[in-house]
């Protein structure tokens, strides 16, 4: 269901965590321990946690920052925290989803800094809004006293279907996060490139393990393209493409596969989404006939069941994957992943 402008083919990781193996708050996850390891990476969202442990292996201490359950672009450090990070051999984030690791690396860790924002291209938080401009800046440049009154007439046209797109693409919210989206992980390909330059940097720091990283790094990326795979043979024959979703943190996984994605509020789970957007949301689920509202461990399940109650929906679970719960659909990010795709397939009625 690719298109040539969407994202390309996906992947998936090697070995599987437990969900005891999280990691969280400070405490290292799996893979050496502190006295053991050749390097120490920092981390602050469970999916650069699992990609460091993977490619890390036994030579590598990974530290993560946040506690399973808790809500990752909320995070603030402890001191204690601080100082993991300004001792790490290595801190792997993607600037822009969490503010207080975005300083601490900057202030404590700049050497040590491997920003994902750096690796791959991420997607702008807004991609609607360059080329809206666009179109008016050449409209305005255009314009003389006759196509002047036409235009008012088509603003107004404009301002109602924009209110409805408001609704879809999620709105301003799309900005708190700043340009980009930081949900790079929900792309496979993405998480292949990340997994190879931090295999990279990884022997920079210690050449004695450059073998063993690249080793790692390549069975990281096997599985992420048999991952891939499922994913493109899973949605391609699907009744539905529309995938409504609490916060818009799904753009890359939907993107990559033609899917549409419906959002309530922007980028920013935090975003508290007016009457209007839920009306506007509801109407959009029950004219186009659309049978599940997804929902996601870390939000709460009240918007989602107030438009399910109002369009006849069910409401599922959709995991963006920013950390693991007891709710999540899998133990790690392999078997999220997968747990997404039998979602999907289902909510999509895929054959």
């Amino acid at each position: 269901m690719r298109t040539g402008t969407t994202l390309r083919a996906a992947a998936l990781g090697a070995a599987m965590m437990t969900l005891a193996a999280c990691g969280g708050g400070g405490e290292e996850a799996s893979g050496a321990e502190p006295a053991d390891a050749a390097l120490t990476v920092v981390t602050g969202v469970y999916p650069l946690e699992w990609l460091a442990t993977e490619v890390g292996g036994d030579r590598a201490s990974v530290v993560q920052l946040t506690e399973p359950g808790v809500e990752p672009h909320d995070l603030e450090l402890t001191g204690r925290q601080v100082g993991q990070v300004s001792e790490a051999d290595i801190a792997l984030s993607v600037s822009g989803l969490q503010p207080a690791v975005d300083q601490a690396v900057e202030q404590e860790a700049a050497e040590a800094a491997l920003d994902v924002a750096d690796i791959v291209e991420l997607r702008p938080a807004d991609p609607e809004e360059e080329a809206h401009e666009d179109e008016e800046g050449d409209e305005h440049a255009h314009e003389d006293e006759h196509a002047h009154e036409d235009e008012h007439a088509h603003e107004d046209e404009e301002a109602h279907e924009e209110e409805e797109a408001h609704a879809e693409e999620g709105g301003e919210d799309a900005h708190d996060h700043g340009e980009f989206d930081p949900h790079f992980w929900l792309d496979v390909d993405l998480m292949s490139q990340t997994a190879t330059a931090l295999a990279e940097r990884m022997a920079e720091v210690d050449p004695d393990g450059a073998a063993a990283y690249e080793e790692n790094a390549e069975a990281v990326t096997a599985e992420l393209v048999a991952i891939g795979q499922e994913y493109e043979d899973g949605l391609a024959s699907c009744a539905h493409d529309e995938v409504v979703v609490g916060h818009t943190a799904f753009t890359y996984l939907t993107d990559a596969y033609g899917l549409e994605q419906i959002g309530v509020s922007g980028v920013d789970p935090d975003s508290e989404p007016s009457p209007s957007q839920i009306a506007a949301i509801s109407d959009i689920v029950e004219d186009r006939g659309i049978t599940t509202v997804f929902t996601e461990p870390l939000m709460p399940d009240a918007t989602a069941d107030t438009i399910a109650a109002e369009s006849g929906a069910q409401v599922e679970v959709l995991d963006p994957l920013e950390g693991v719960t007891e709710d999540s659909p899998g133990d790690d990010y392999p078997s999220i992943m997968r747990g997404n795709l039998a979602a999907l397939t289902t909510a999509l009625e895929c054959s």
